[in-house]
């Protein structure tokens, strides 16, 4: 080998070895485009290729398929999903249990009950709130109510007693003489010169008394 021959073997090398040294991907924008585009290639972009539900499943162009659990059936077109749009049918008023697995709201549970004042009452039962109520819940869940009318009371001392609704004459018809209450239907002897009898059927009438001539608290008749 003559010397031209090894002074450009020495270049050759150098220029090599400058190049391997200064190669660096950071000074190379079109390999940082490469890169993104690899990365690209797992998130396919599928517009106007086809849908994707929320599985992440994948469907062909004019493919029917469900979204998700709760949406109606929908056709894959090029510019997206198109669902049906369906006219649901009404959930009952009185519905109280609703589920949303379908394209349409399905009631599941309907109220066979009824509620009074806290409590529930099954249809057709009857039951009796208070003593002066008789109630019963109705097929349409509402609570129909009848309250007694009590008949006024025959005496002017009247007692309620525990579980009844109207109060009650326990010593029977009577009416008042003064400050004293008298039994109906008989003369009583208030004092030694007055005897009082109720009205007949008026008991808030005061008694009609009969006061005879007394001379030192005895009567002269």
């Amino acid at each position: 080998m003559g010397p031209l021959s090894a002074v450009l073997c020495v270049v050759l090398l150098a220029v090599n070895a400058c190049s391997a040294a200064s190669v660096n991907p950071e000074d190379y924008p079109a390999d940082d485009a490469e890169r993104t585009a690899n990365d690209n290639n797992f998130f396919d972009d599928y517009r106007g290729k086809g849908c994707v539900d929320d599985s992440g499943f994948v469907y062909k162009l004019g493919e029917r398929f469900f979204p998700g659990h709760s949406n109606c059936p929908c056709v894959c077109t090029g510019d997206g999903p198109v669902c049906d749009q369906p006219e649901c049918p009404k959930i009952h008023p009185k519905c109280t249990k609703v589920e949303h697995n379908g394209c349409c709201p399905e009631c599941k549970e309907i109220k066979n009950f009824c509620e009074y004042r806290a409590k529930t009452y099954k249809i057709l039962e009857e039951f009796k709130p208070s003593p002066c109520e008789w109630c019963r819940c109705e097929p349409n869940n509402e609570v129909h109510c009848v309250v007694s009318d009590c008949a006024v009371p025959e005496c002017v001392n009247p007692v309620y007693e525990p579980e009844q609704c109207c109060p009650i004459c326990k010593n029977g018809p009577n009416c008042f003489a003064g400050t004293t209450i008298i039994p109906a239907g008989i003369e009583v002897k208030v004092d030694d010169c007055t005897i009082c009898r109720c009205h007949n059927g008026d008991w808030w009438k005061p008694a009609q008394c009969l006061r005879r001539e007394c001379l030192n608290g005895q009567s002269l008749s």
